[in-house]
């Protein structure tokens, strides 16, 4: 993709791998909205960057809120007139891993899908028509391995015996769901949906108390959204990725 003048916003990044995907898009040249449910924070983050000579502006977006999601859409249609790329990177984990799948609150699942399916659903919706005014629109959609139910059945996968956090594992199963769907819907629009594996990334997410847990640095864990994001109109469709590798669903 020829990233002169290309718009991106990506959700939930004020931190983490989403403001790690913000810096490398802006480093590919890419003019990229930061956008997080704190303003002051997603300004301070953008700001951080900006002092580092990257295109990065911030924008307020709670992908929970109706309100702010249709404030955002509205605000990038006045400022930039389209969107060439969007990154639904914003995302939680509350599950208590003591309690198993049926031990779950239904607060648990409900918060859960409230961000990381409904918030991301809605999201989606709200630019999609500034999408379709894009030459060649992207849409990234970060799930997990443990989103995987083919892996979760697999006895020699590593999460096989991984289900301490169900609310979270079943709500990137939806978003896998989600993007087949969408991407099917869009197949002949010259828009392109994926989802992605970031990989187990030394995130705050991954974090137990003192302890950092996780196999790849931040930078690493933002490699497959940016890629995915920046694919040529030769690119895949309706996959699941992890790096180069498609992922099963």
């Amino acid at each position: 993709m020829n990233t002169a003048s290309k718009i991106a916003l990506v959700t939930g990044a004020t931190r983490g791998i989403g403001r790690e995907t913000v810096r490398q898009l802006a480093e590919a040249g890419v003019h990229v909205l930061l956008a997080g449910r704190d303003l002051e924070r997603a300004k301070a983050a953008a700001a951080a960057l900006k002092g580092d000579g990257l295109p990065v502006e911030a924008i307020a977006l709670d992908v929970t809120d109706p309100a702010s999601i249709a404030a955002a859409a509205k605000e990038v249609g006045q400022r930039h007139g389209r969107l060439d790329i969007l990154v639904n990177n914003a995302g939680i984990l509350v599950d208590d891993a003591s309690k198993g799948v049926s031990g779950q609150s239904l607060a648990t699942w409900r918060t859960t899908f409230d961000t990381n399916v409904f918030g991301l659903i809605e999201t989606t919706q709200a630019f999609l028509p500034l999408l379709r005014k894009s030459d060649a629109g992207r849409i990234v959609n970060v799930s997990s391995l443990l989103g995987s139910m083919a892996e979760h059945q697999n006895p020699e996968s590593f999460i096989y015996e991984f289900k301490g956090v169900p609310a979270y594992n079943v709500s990137k199963s939806a978003v896998n769901a989600w993007t087949i769907h969408l991407a099917h819907e869009l197949k002949d629009s010259g828009i392109k949906v994926n989802t992605i594996h970031p990989g187990y990334v030394q995130t705050d997410m991954n974090k137990a108390g003192d302890q950092q847990n996780g196999e790849l640095s931040v930078p690493e864990g933002a490699r497959t959204s940016v890629r995915l994001a920046l694919i040529g109109n030769d690119g895949p469709t309706g996959g699941f990725f992890y790096f180069d590798q498609v992922l099963p669903w």
